[in-house]
């Protein structure tokens, strides 16, 4: 089933969703919130699994079809789900939020604890309290990625041997290249819907929300966390294969479980949906 495209005006940006189904009384709502240059639809492949039930994508501000501002701090994102929960009223939530997400539906769940029966945090680059390194003015190297493509084929066909991209399930790698694009303004074929400089700016402000470890504590419904593999000492800034998540964080929430991957278990962090989150994801219904 296709789902229906909705606009929301939430302050200084329009951000768009994508619904499924319906709310009822006597069931969950889903709200789904995606990574770092990633959109809503990259959710697609988990939501055909689950049959019939509510649920509501998000494409975060900078990405999909919502608006691209250049990001200046993180605190937006968990501000802009609040206002998506209060404008379709919804209630009985199960949050699911990858990397970037997860931070955010973290925050939301915290600002309205009334709303949020679960949350699902995968990866949800929630760091350590001293792991807060100064910013700098580099440019982050997602500034520099190719940002023209004739189709969404030629950008599928480019990734699908690349890092992190081969790991993603063939499904969602599909889901990615055909809704990542938007057609290009000067009308010569397409360009990233996340454009590399707000994409850049987004892992270049990641530690601009340090209170997210207060929002944590908040959080008042069950709280289940996915990690993948410890990062390596030397692991450079663009390697995707382990996890970014304070290994403690599962100690801030008053209700939680803690899932870690094993070592050489499939990447989660910006690498799609692994069979094994499908089944966690399941699971949780």
């Amino acid at each position: 089933m296709e789902p229906t495209e909705r606009r929301l005006r939430l302050g200084d940006v329009t951000l768009c969703l994508f619904e499924w189904g319906a709310p009822r009384p006597d069931r969950a709502t889903y709200l789904l919130a995606h990574a770092t240059g990633f959109h809503a639809r990259c959710w697609d492949a988990v939501i055909r699994r689950l049959g019939a039930c509510h649920v509501v994508a998000v494409d975060l501000r900078g990405h999909g079809r919502s608006d691209t501002p250049v990001i200046r701090h993180w605190k937006v994102f968990g501000e802009d789900l609040v206002g998506i929960v209060d404008e379709l009223d919804l209630g009985q939530v199960t949050g699911v939020g990858h990397s970037m997400g997860g931070h955010a539906m973290t925050q939301a769940a915290a600002r309205r604890p009334d709303r949020f029966a679960r949350l699902l945090l995968v990866d949800p680059v929630i760091v350590a309290p001293d792991d807060r390194p100064p910013l700098d003015d580099e440019e982050h190297p997602t500034a520099r990625r190719k940002n023209r493509f004739r189709s969404p084929e030629e950008m599928i066909d480019r990734f699908r041997e690349r890092p992190p991209y081969a790991a993603f399930h063939p499904e969602v790698l599909q889901d990615y290249g055909t809704h990542g694009l938007r057609p290009a303004p000067d009308g010569d074929g397409f360009v990233l819907a996340c454009p590399p400089a707000t994409e850049a700016s987004i892992y270049r402000t990641s530690r601009t929300n340090p209170d997210i470890l207060v929002a944590t504590r908040a959080v008042a419904c069950p709280v289940e966390i996915v990690r993948a593999k410890e990062p390596p000492p030397d692991r450079s800034l663009m390697d995707f294969s382990s996890s970014p998540t304070w290994p403690q964080l599962v100690s801030q929430f008053p209700r939680r479980q803690f899932e870690d991957n094993a070592e050489g278990a499939p990447t989660l962090e910006d690498a799609g949906l692994t069979a094994k989150q499908e089944a966690l994801f399941v699971d949780l219904l």
